[in-house]
Formats: structure tokens, C-alpha cells, sequence
């Protein structure tokens, strides 16, 4: 019997295997592939038969010749803070949708606001060239962005209203300003006059902006601002359990909590609910974000709602008017608007 020669090697179906099985020539299949139609038209029919084709071989572009040529990579990359957090769900989802509409892959990572993670990321994009950059970065400097634009060459656009640099068109939230809303209603609509706050490390430039925020309205409304009232979290639903721990335990703890993230707002509910606190008769919660995980949880979350699909859009538009030089100007900012929502945590 004779031996079939078995082998790990990948059968390569090609270009022209396309256009012999679609009965047109390769320069059809490329037109259709690269919706080039446009230009020199082609009829649905053939534009049919093509595709089934392409379908049928489970054709794949060589992207490697595709961006040899055109001095593309067709790759573009997005990083993020924290994967385990839902707001960050629906920015690259509505990224990726864009990406692919523009025929773009996407590679994803996220740094766990670690700055050393973000380095790294930096270091693998010059490793491994992309046509564009999103990122929301927390520790990154200007001068390693700088640098990071120099030596790939890629358009950046981030998610941050901290960064300020000629080349990086920014999309952000007012979170400072919400914040300070949010604390300003909790005082003057809900009454409230002991205010804790849930808050992260000082350096992590959104927990700064909504500190300050916070602490701006605690001063208009000519209250004293309790140190024993702040407590450290990390974004976590974990670091919100301990903090309300720590809030709960003191002689005289605050009426209401306003928590950095709607994670840590969770996790200060769900334990005050297990000590046999009453919210909001006992203490009110208030979080920022508007995760869907703040409808879910009893009793809902009132919250600072940020408008992801918004920033994605957003975000995603701005990075391919780069890419396509739609736009060569100088650094563009667009503001996301947030909305208070209330509802039974307060």
C-alpha cells in the first residue's frame, strides 16, 4: 500500500486559484477584493461569482505583499487600562467595527494601568509595525509618545485629556468637571454634608481630575473635608469592598460615597448591603461611568455616565483621517459630554 506523504504545510490558495475558478482574470479578483469597483466598474454578477469563489477556497489576501506594496500594514492597534472592565467593552468594540469597515485587523492590549506595561506596549509597536494607535494611557509622558510616533511612524490618537502634543489628536470626557457636579447635587438636592470618597494613587490622571472635582465642591459649599474620609482603591471591585470597610468602621462615617469608578461603587455597595446597611436611608453611593453592571446590581447604581460607543466612534474617526491624511493639522480635541443619571443607590 502506498504511503501517503502527510505534512504540517498549509495548502496556499492564491490569487489566481480565484480568478481560474470565477472564470476572470487576477486583475478582476483585485478590483472586487480591494472594492477598487469604483474606478473601472464591474458588473454584480461578476462581483458575485467572484466572492463565492473567495468563499469557496477560503481565500485569504496575502497581507504581506498587500502592504509591501502600498506601505501599509493594514493593522492597527489599541490599548486599553483594564480588559475586565465593561466601559471599556463598547469603545473597542465600536473601534474594531470601524477598523474592519475600513478593512483594517486590530490587535488589542491592556496594560492594567501598569507603567511598565505600557512601556512594553510602546516597545511592540516599534517591534512590529502598525498604521495607527489608540490608547488611553495613564503614566506615558509626552516625550515617550514622542518618541513612540518617531520610530513607527503611526498615527495616535488617545483617550486622555492630559496629553498634550502637537501630533496626538485626544478624545476625552470632562471627568473633573462631572465629578464636581455629581458632588454638588449630592449636597445641595440630596443633602448630604459627610462625604466620603473612593478614590485611586495619586499619578493616575483620572482619579486626580475627579479628587479635585470632588474636593472643589466639598469647598464651595464651605464644608470640612475629613481626611479619614478619602480611601485608597485601585479600580477594582475589591478595592471598593475594603474602602467601605474602612468608611464604615470609623466613629462617625460618612452619609454618602462618591466612588471613582462604578467597580468600586459595586463592590462599596454589595459589602455595606452585607454589614446590614441600608442604601441609600443609611448611605448613599454614587459611581462614574455607567457600566451596564450599574443596572444590574440591587439597588441600581446612580452614577456619572460616560458615553463609550461615543468615544469610540469618535476615536476611531479621528485615528483614519490620520492614516488616509484627511487631516494633517495640528492636535484636534473632542469633548464627549457625561450625564448624571440618577437612580436608587442615592
Amino acid at each position: 500500500m502506498q504511503k501517503r506523504n502527510l505534512s504540517n504545510r498549509a495548502i496556499s490558495v492564491t490569487m489566481h486559484d480565484v480568478a481560474k475558478l470565477a472564470g476572470v482574470s487576477q486583475s478582476t479578483v483585485s478590483r472586487v477584493l480591494s472594492q477598487s469597483s469604483l474606478v473601472i466598474p464591474i458588473s454584480e454578477e461578476t462581483r458575485q461569482r467572484v466572492l463565492e469563489a473567495v468563499d469557496q477556497l477560503s481565500y485569504y489576501p496575502n497581507l504581506t505583499a498587500r502592504s509591501l506594496r502600498a506601505q501599509h500594514s493594514y493593522m492597527i492597534a489599541i490599548m486599553i487600562g483594564d480588559i475586565s472592565n465593561s466601559f471599556y467593552h463598547s469603545i473597542v468594540r465600536t473601534i474594531q467595527k470601524v477598523a474592519h469597515e475600513q478593512h483594517y485587523d486590530v490587535l488589542i492590549a491592556y496594560t492594567e494601568q501598569l507603567y511598565e506595561n505600557e512601556k512594553y506596549f510602546c516597545e511592540a509597536m516599534i517591534r512590529r509595525p502598525v498604521d495607527g494607535i489608540i490608547m488611553s494611557p495613564y503614566h506615558l509622558t509626552n516625550e515617550e509618545l514622542d518618541q513612540l510616533i518617531k520610530r513607527t511612524g503611526a498615527s495616535v490618537v488617545v483617550l486622555a485629556n492630559h496629553i498634550d502634543h502637537p501630533q496626538i489628536d485626544r478624545v476625552y470626557a470632562d471627568d473633573g468637571q462631572g465629578a464636581h457636579e455629581a458632588t454638588r447635587w449630592l449636597i445641595e438636592q440630596k443633602h448630604h454634608q459627610r462625604l466620603g470618597f473612593i478614590g485611586v494613587p495619586a499619578g493616575y490622571p483620572p482619579g486626580d481630575r475627579r479628587l479635585a472635582g470632588f474636593k472643589r465642591a466639598v469647598d464651595e459649599a464651605g464644608l470640612s473635608w475629613n481626611p479619614d474620609y478619602f480611601q485608597e482603591g485601585d479600580f477594582t471591585i475589591e478595592s471598593g469592598q475594603r474602602a467601605i470597610h474602612a468608611l464604615l468602621d470609623l466613629p462617625q462615617p460618612p452619609t454618602a460615597v462618591f466612588a471613582c469608578n462604578d467597580l468600586m461603587a459595586i463592590g462599596a455597595i454589595n459589602t455595606a448591603l452585607d454589614r446590614g446597611w441600608r442604601i441609600p436611608e443609611d448611605i448613599a453611593v454614587v459611581g462614574f461611568d455607567n457600566i451596564a453592571e450599574a443596572t444590574i446590581i440591587r439597588p441600581n447604581l446612580t452614577t456619572v455616565a460616560q458615553f463609550p460607543i461615543d468615544m469610540g466612534q469618535q476615536l476611531a474617526q479621528a485615528l483614519f483621517e490620520r492614516i488616509e491624511g484627511v487631516e494633517t493639522g495640528p492636535q484636534r480635541s473632542f469633548e464627549i459630554p457625561l450625564q448624571l443619571i440618577e437612580r436608587q443607590s442615592t
